[in-house]
């Protein structure tokens, strides 16, 4: 019998909206599964989406803070369309938290909907407001019938935070719109990615300055929407380093990937990074600290693990990855690697099988 699962997402774009659409896809695949869409009517990827051929539902939500302030009287309505759709399943899988879960998902619960949330991050990070951090996310915990861990950093959190919540665990698969072959090139470093406070950048731009000494003509490009002068003065005035404070649109990631040598993530924690199988999809190796989930998403090769979270070992850690036997020997082992990170199919197996067992109960 087909398992009846909506997936509701109902941010824009980003990370979420390419993971939702990763998993879509996936589950519209297979025979044992009978699939609707709940989404945003702003979502950027709504093509994508409704080329599956699976029921979609369209929600209006926001464009921005003016949108999201004049469209709060329309959350009860959109939380009864969503149960009335949720009533014909077997379960409800959020797919990525957005600023009206946590509103709409307890009634989910009470009108006895199977409620499972992906959780991305089962802690606040720096930087993040704690006191609604943990509202939202126990809210969404209280309602769900079992949660979906991406990594075994987030199982952990999760049952520190759930002791009695079944868990799920899938792994997290490259997020990319499309693959394109790498630029020729050495040297170049990328950081890409929301600038927050836990990502290290503090430690990249001093961890940068050493490498600058053993591979001078190595560089450095920072893509990002935050404020870098807040986060790491200086970085940007230090030789061979370019700063974008900017939104980077999901179709620019390949591009952006397609470029660089080395693609570098100098965090001081962290969950799971959607970064690591975007760039090892891409062929491009990662330097990254051994914090959270990154050392297990790089277990199966394509990448090499600073010692510690601290500016030597990661400058250590770059030159050595820049040593041109050690990139070459490192760019073979990627393209090893990004053939788990391709795979949507086995992740979505996991979440079948972790979903019949909730239903079960």
């Amino acid at each position: 019998m087909s398992l009846r699962i909506l997936l509701w997402y109902w941010g824009r774009r980003g990370g979420g909206a390419q993971f939702t659409l990763g998993l879509a896809r996936a589950l519209a695949r297979r025979d044992d599964v009978a699939l609707s869409l709940a989404l945003s009517a702003q979502g950027e990827l709504a093509p994508a989406f409704h080329d599956l051929g699976v029921p979609v539902s369209l929600t209006d939500t926001y464009r921005d803070l003016a949108g999201f302030l004049a469209a709060t009287p329309r959350i009860p309505f959109a939380a009864r369309a969503l149960r009335r759709q949720a009533a014909g399943c077997d379960a409800v899988v959020s797919a990525m938290t957005h600023l009206w879960t946590p509103l709409v998902a307890p009634g989910l619960a009470r009108a006895g909907a199977a409620f499972v949330p992906v959780v991305h991050d089962a802690s606040p990070h720096a930087g993040d407001f704690g006191w609604a951090w943990n509202w939202r996310l126990g809210r969404e915990l209280a309602a769900a019938r079992a949660a979906v861990a991406l990594s075994d950093a987030v199982a952990r959190d999760l049952s520190a935070r759930a002791p009695g919540l079944p868990q799920i665990r899938m792994t997290l698969p490259a997020l990319l719109s499309e693959r394109l072959p790498r630029v020729p090139g050495e040297g170049r470093l990328l950081f890409f990615g929301r600038l927050r406070a836990y990502k290290g950048l503090d430690l990249l731009r001093d961890a940068f300055d050493q490498v600058r000494l053993r591979h001078p003509t190595a560089t450095l490009r920072v893509v990002g929407e935050g404020d870098v002068g807040s986060l790491a003065p200086g970085l940007d005035r230090l030789p061979g380093v370019t700063v974008e404070p900017r939104w980077v649109p999901e179709t620019e990631v390949p591009a952006l990937l397609a470029q660089a040598d080395l693609v570098v993530l100098p965090y001081r924690e962290a969950t799971q990074s959607g970064i690591v199988p975007q760039a090892l999809a891409m062929g491009v190796p990662v330097v990254a600290t051994p914090v959270g989930g990154l050392t297990e998403q790089l277990a199966a090769g394509g990448g090499l693990i600073a010692r510690d979270a601290s500016a030597p070992a990661l400058a250590d850690a770059l030159a050595a990855a820049l040593e041109p036997r050690r990139l070459e020997a490192l760019r073979g082992a990627v393209a090893q690697a990004a053939e788990l990170v391709n795979d949507w199919d086995t992740p979505a197996a996991s979440l079948v099988a972790g979903l019949r067992g909730v239903v079960g109960r």
